[in-house]
């Protein structure tokens, strides 16, 4: 081949290498991917399921003058009073049975006689509680007695409060049961009988606060 020919041809190979396509750049390889760190737990509350209880109390009864008569009976708080509820077993089958809160929370005299009278701290007349009339704050329905001796009590006391500090307070007060029933109108007794049981009434739960911790100042 002649040195023209040559150099034509080396012209044309170089034209061709312009002319062709580039090879494409290698994409850049993507970042690997972070494993986000799992959540914390939230703390539990210390304060669910923690709720003060309303306040509440209780009664053991024991027998007076060998009576045989027992039993166990709660407070609690119900709307505009105290519900109690147990059962008093011991009694002679059939029949009622006074049923009263004594002023004093002392049942150490054999015939109950220091538990004082009925509690009565707006000294109105001894009646009957579910009747129109006045009555003590202290009288309650006769206990019902069953064929097993046993009465189941469940009753709403309006008007009577659980470690209130109020007037109408029955804890430290006691709870007597007579030997025969209460008629609601003979003063101030309601001719119930002797005092077969007697026990003195103790808190359980204290009344919840009303206070709270104050929280910190807003900020402007």
């Amino acid at each position: 081949m002649s040195p023209k020919h040559t150099l034509i041809a080396a012209a044309l190979a170089l034209a061709l290498s312009a002319c062709s396509p580039t090879a494409p750049e290698a994409a850049p390889e993507a970042a690997p991917e972070v494993a986000e760190a799992p959540a914390e737990a939230a703390p539990a509350d210390a304060a669910a399921g923690m709720t003060q209880p309303a306040a509440s109390a209780r009664v053991v009864l024991a027998p007076l003058q060998d009576s045989g008569v027992a039993g166990e009976l709660t407070f609690d708080v119900a709307d505009g009073g105290v519900r109690i509820s147990g059962t008093v077993t011991g009694l002679p089958a059939g029949g009622q049975h006074g049923f009263h809160v004594h002023e004093t929370g002392d049942c150490s005299a054999p015939d109950g006689s220091s538990a004082g009278g009925h509690f009565n701290p707006a000294g109105a007349p001894h009646g009957d509680r579910h009747g129109d009339g006045p009555h003590h704050a202290g009288d309650m329905p006769n206990l019902d007695v069953a064929a097993d001796g046993s009465a189941a009590v469940d009753q709403v006391l309006a008007g009577l409060e659980i470690a209130s500090g109020g007037a109408n307070d029955i804890v430290g007060r006691a709870v007597i049961v007579h030997a025969q029933a209460d008629d609601y109108a003979t003063q101030p007794t309601g001719n119930a009988g002797g005092r077969i049981a007697c026990g003195v009434i103790e808190l359980v739960n204290a009344p919840p606060t009303d206070a709270s911790p104050a929280g910190p100042a807003p900020q402007e």
